[in-house]
C-alpha cells in the first residue's frame, strides 16, 4: 500500500486528493433541465442512489460552474446514464451547455429535455440541496425512469473504460 496522505501545505494535496478519487471507477450521466434561453445539459459522474422507498437519486455541481444556476434552481431535471458508444456526447455537454443541434431529444411532461438512446433516464422532482463544500448535492425524488440494453460508459483514473 502508498504512503498515506495527510493535509500539507508544502504539497499539492487538491491534486494529489482528486488522483485518490480517480481510482474510483464511476458511470457517466448528462443531467438536463430547462434552463431561462431553452434547454439545457451538463456531464455529470457524480450521480449515485440514496434510497428505493421512496426513489431517490442525487448528483452534484460545481459551485463555480456558469450553469450552476440553472441547475440548482431546477425544479425539475433528468439524470441519463450514458452507454459505451456515447462517449461524443459526454464530451459535448462537458464543453456546452446548450448544443442540442442534431441530437435526438424531446420535452417531458415537466418541460424537462430528455435525450433518446441513453442506458437509464431519472425525470426528478426536486427533492433536496445540500452543501458539500465547493459543490452543491443535489436530490431528487424520481417522478419515471426507463433503461435499455447496452454497455455502459465508465470513468476511471482520468479517461473513460468501456
Amino acid at each position: 500500500m502508498g504512503q498515506p496522505m495527510i493535509k500539507d501545505d508544502t504539497v499539492d494535496t487538491k491534486t494529489l486528493f482528486r488522483h485518490a478519487l480517480g481510482q474510483f471507477a464511476t458511470g457517466v450521466t448528462i443531467v438536463t433541465c430547462q434552463g431561462p434561453n431553452g434547454p439545457m445539459a451538463i456531464t455529470a459522474n457524480s450521480f449515485n442512489s440514496v434510497s428505493l422507498d421512496p426513489a431517490l437519486v442525487l448528483w452534484s455541481s460545481s459551485k463555480t460552474s456558469k450553469r450552476y444556476p440553472a441547475f440548482v434552481n431546477a425544479q425539475h431535471y433528468a439524470i441519463h446514464v450514458l452507454s459505451a458508444e456515447q462517449i461524443e456526447l459526454c464530451n459535448r455537454f462537458s464543453k456546452s451547455a446548450d448544443n442540442f443541434d442534431d441530437l435526438s431529444w424531446s420535452y417531458s411532461p415537466n418541460g424537462v429535455p430528455l435525450l433518446d438512446g441513453c442506458l437509464a433516464r431519472f425525470e426528478c422532482s426536486l427533492s433536496a440541496h445540500h452543501d458539500g463544500g465547493d459543490h452543491t448535492i443535489i436530490v431528487g425524488a424520481v417522478d419515471a425512469f426507463e433503461t435499455n440494453d447496452g454497455e455502459p460508459l465508465i470513468f476511471a483514473q482520468g479517461g473513460f473504460l468501456t
